[in-house]
C-alpha cells in the first residue's frame, strides 16, 4: 500500500535561468543583483517570491507536486536545487505555449515508485476559429486543419515495476486563457472548450486502455469548472466523465475554495476557484477528507496571510494562485 500527498500550484511566471553557479549568498541578494544573473529575455522570478515559493511547497511537504507557469525545465531543476535541497526529481516537457511557461512536476525522490512523462501538446483538438473555418474554403492559411493545445496537458504515470502497468496516472493541463488579443475569440471560451474536450478525450481514451488505474485531471482551468454554476465551456466534463472535484467531495465551503483573487476598485477583492484538482469515484474511499484545502501563504513567522484586498498585497505574494493539497492513502501498487 502506498500514501502519496499531491499538491497543486500554479507558480506564476517562475523563470530561474542563470549564466553561471549561484554565489554563496546567493539568498541574500538585492534584487539587482539577483536579476543580472541571467541575461535572459525572461526577467527571473524575483528572489523575494522565489524564496516565499519555496517555503511554500517546504510547508506543503507533497510527495507530488503538479506546478503550472513554469519557465522550462531549466527552471524547475533550479528550483529544485536552490531552493528545495534536492529533495524532489524535476520532470517537465516543453510544451506549445507562447510564453515559455509549461506544465512541470516535483516528485519526491525515494518514493517506492517509477514514473514516465509523456506530452499530448501535438494532439489536435479538431478545433479552428471562425474566421479560419471561413478561409479554408481558399485554402489559407495553407493546411491548417486544427489548433493544438495552447499549453499542454501532460500525462504522468506511476508504475511500480512496469510501466505498460501503471497504479496511477496524472492529468495536468493549463487551458487558456479569458485573454483575447486578437479579438477573435472572447475571453477565450471556445478555445478553452476544445481544449477542455480534449482533455476529456484523453481522460476516457486512458481510461480504457486502463481500465484498473485511478486518472486525476489537474490544473489551471481559467474559469469556472465546479459543479455549481458551471461555465458553459467546462459542462462536458460532468456529462462524459466521472470526475469529481476534491474540494466538492470534501464540502469544503465556498469561502474557502479561491485559488485566484482578483483586485477591484474601491478595496474589493473577488475570490474564485479557477485551479482544480479532479479525483475518480475510485479514489474517493483512498482521499483524506480533513487533508484536503486550499493553502494559505504565510508569513515569515509562519501565521497566515490574509486574502488580499490591493494589488499592493497581491502582488507581494508569492504567486497569484493559491496551492491546492491533498492525501490519498492506502493506493494498491
Amino acid at each position: 500500500m502506498l500514501n502519496l500527498t499531491i499538491g497543486l500550484l500554479n507558480a506564476e511566471n517562475l523563470f530561474l535561468l542563470f549564466d553561471q553557479e549561484l554565489p554563496p549568498n546567493y539568498q541574500k541578494l538585492t534584487e539587482a543583483q539577483w536579476q543580472k544573473l541571467s541575461t535572459s529575455t525572461y526577467e527571473n522570478k524575483p528572489l523575494f517570491k522565489t524564496l516565499q515559493l519555496a517555503r511554500t511547497i517546504n510547508d506543503m511537504n507533497a510527495d507530488i507536486v503538479q506546478l503550472v507557469e513554469v519557465g522550462g525545465v531549466e527552471s524547475l531543476k533550479n528550483l529544485n536545487h536552490y531552493f528545495l535541497n534536492d529533495q524532489y526529481s524535476p520532470i517537465l516537457i516543453e510544451g506549445n505555449s507562447d510564453r515559455n511557461i509549461d506544465v512541470g512536476f516535483l516528485i519526491r525522490k525515494n518514493s517506492g515508485f517509477y514514473f514516465d512523462l509523456l506530452t499530448h501538446k501535438n494532439r489536435l483538438l479538431n478545433f479552428l476559429y471562425p474566421h479560419e473555418l471561413q478561409s479554408q474554403k481558399t485554402n489559407y492559411p495553407p493546411n491548417l486543419t486544427s489548433h493544438k493545445f495552447s499549453r499542454d496537458c501532460a500525462e504522468l504515470r506511476l508504475f511500480r515495476q512496469n510501466v505498460n502497468k501503471p497504479f496511477l496516472i496524472l492529468l495536468l493541463t493549463h487551458l487558456k486563457s479569458p485573454l483575447d488579443p486578437e479579438r477573435i475569440d472572447p475571453n477565450g471560451v471556445e478555445r478553452r472548450r476544445a481544449e477542455m474536450n480534449s482533455c476529456i478525450e484523453i481522460y476516457n481514451e486512458l481510461k480504457n486502455q486502463f481500465p484498473n488505474c485511478p486518472i486525476l485531471l489537474s490544473g489551471d482551468f481559467n474559469g469556472n469548472a465546479s459543479v455549481d454554476r458551471t461555465d458553459d465551456e467546462f459542462k462536458n466534463l460532468y456529462l462524459k466523465t466521472d470526475l469529481q472535484d476534491v474540494l466538492e467531495v470534501c464540502k469544503i465551503p465556498q469561502e474557502n475554495r479561491s485559488t485566484f483573487i482578483q483586485i477591484k476598485s474601491g478595496f474589493r477583492s473577488d475570490g474564485r476557484q479557477i485551479d482544480y484538482c479532479f479525483i475518480p469515484p475510485s479514489l474517493v474511499p483512498h482521499l483524506v477528507k480533513n487533508s484536503v484545502s486550499v493553502i494559505d501563504y504565510k508569513d515569515e513567522f509562519g501565521a497566515p496571510l490574509k486574502k488580499p484586498d490591493t494589488l499592493e498585497q497581491k502582488l507581494s505574494l508569492p504567486s497569484d494562485h493559491y496551492p491546492i493539497l491533498f492525501r490519498l492513502e492506502n493506493l494498491k501498487f
